[in-house]
């Protein structure tokens, strides 16, 4: 006679032949990519339209995922049941097989929280390298800026004239290493955009006049060319993605100006950069002697400081850190209340197959299989789907390609599954206490 352990091999692997998935399960999640990719050339221009649409792709995504969830556990029951022999896999591919939207219903939290979480990293990592303070340069961090006018540079503001004893001030202060005067161009008027690295739509950048022996000390605003006494500068430091082929605007080469110095001089001031050496109390005393000799105005901030989007990316990420920790708190309690109303509603079955002499760490990993399959199966679309997500969304709201994420995601994401493990793990004494053998009695 054949033992249970040679038996139930025989048995299942006759009776586990799991039909072939269907594919039309992955209509909706097709769907809801193509939705995404449909606005990369044709984004709606209002914030209602493009919450809207954002909204119509990223739901349908996550109703793909619920629906294709099925299809793709049958897909991983029948992979595993082609390669084993041994009983647990096999009953645990059996039951994959004979109700695949139970065995998925178990993990779908997880699964819908995976992908939130893969979605939320994806898009703040990319903006993080693409607007963080880091992209400006080591230069940037360290040179304040005095703009009159302000970024959004309005020619015709009346522009102010620079006074001696300031400047002469600013260089006695131990630390500051070079001071450029940012003047008013009379001869330039602009700077095509495409010289300083970023695209012709956006059209021509303000322009100012600086002396060339001043920038050189001031190597944040780029460089002149060699043997030229003047060049035309943009009239404030520029943003980062405005330059983003360039790198930062310190390795620009910017064009010679026909003027004098002496003409130079004479012109009235738009901005005033200073470079200092990145001590605290060299900004900070230069800060404040800009602040003395033009009052009522924001003290000069650092061109890190003044285009930074560092403060609202912490923002994000701590958002994006309750989601994530809230999505997965919400996952475990609902794959461990799966997890036991699963062994509750087959207490009957499992105290069979004690009977029948099935010891009880067999039927221990048929539950973990039962549970791990589908996790693995369905975990691994949802990662993908978070990541083309986030790509579609970032090409086509703020022309980016998705960076990958750091070591911090990968961790959230082995310890969420391990953490799904534990919860299995945790209901496996409630499979003794249910598969007694008064649970096999015909009442």
């Amino acid at each position: 006679p054949l033992s249970l352990h040679d038996a139930l091999p025989i048995w299942v692997s006759r009776r586990v032949t799991p039909p072939a998935p269907r594919a039309w399960r992955l209509i909706p999640l097709l769907a809801g990519v193509a939705e995404l990719a449909f606005f990369i050339d044709r984004r709606p221009p209002t914030t209602p339209g493009q919450i809207e649409a954002y909204m119509t792709g990223f739901l349908l995504i996550l109703a793909g995922l619920i629906i294709a969830g099925p299809w793709l556990t049958m897909a991983g029951a029948r992979l595993i049941s082609h390669r084993t022999s041994r009983p647990a896999t096999l009953i645990a591919a059996r039951r994959l097989a004979d109700n695949p939207r139970a065995g998925f219903r178990t993990i779908s939290g997880l699964v819908l929280a995976l992908f939130i979480t893969t979605v939320a990293v994806g898009v703040i990592t990319t903006v993080d390298a693409n607007r963080g303070s880091g992209n400006l340069g080591p230069a940037a961090r360290v040179t304040l800026v005095d703009l009159f006018s302000g970024p959004e540079m309005d020619v015709n503001a009346p522009p102010v004239t620079m006074q001696a004893a300031t400047l002469a001030r600013l260089r006695a202060i131990h630390g500051v290493s070079g001071l450029t005067v940012i003047h008013t161009d009379p001869v330039t008027g602009s700077i095509p955009a495409a010289e300083a690295g970023g695209p012709p739509s956006f059209g021509g950048i303000p322009a100012g006049l600086v002396s060339c022996a001043q920038l050189a000390r001031t190597p944040a605003l780029g460089r002149c060319p060699p043997g030229a006494r003047a060049a035309a500068v943009p009239a404030f430091p520029l943003p980062f993605g405005m330059i983003r082929r360039q790198g930062t605007q310190s390795e620009i080469v910017w064009r010679a100006a026909p003027i004098s110095a002496r003409r130079l001089e004479r012109l009235p001031a738009v901005s005033l950069v200073v470079s200092t050496n990145g001590s605290r109390s060299a900004i900070e005393r230069a800060r404040t002697t800009l602040e003395n000799a033009y009052p009522g105005r924001v003290a000069p901030p650092t061109i890190t400081g003044l285009y930074s989007h560092d403060a609202v990316l912490t923002g994000w990420q701590q958002l994006a850190n309750v989601v994530v920790l809230a999505s997965l708190a919400i996952a475990g309690c609902t794959l461990a209340a799966s997890v036991a109303a699963g062994l509750n509603e087959r207490k009957r079955p499992f105290s069979l197959l004690r009977l029948t002499g099935a010891p009880l760490r067999l039927l221990r990993r048929v539950v973990t299989l039962e549970t791990v399959v589908p996790l693995l199966a369905v975990s691994v679309v949802s990662i993908g789907m978070g990541f083309l997500a986030a790509q579609l969304f970032l090409k086509s709201q703020l022309s980016y390609s998705l960076q990958p994420p750091g070591i911090g995601y990968y961790l959230v994401v082995i310890v969420g599954l391990a953490a799904s493990l534990a919860v299995i793990a945790s209901t496996m004494p409630l499979l003794r206490r249910i598969t007694g053998p008064e649970t096999a009695r015909n009442e």
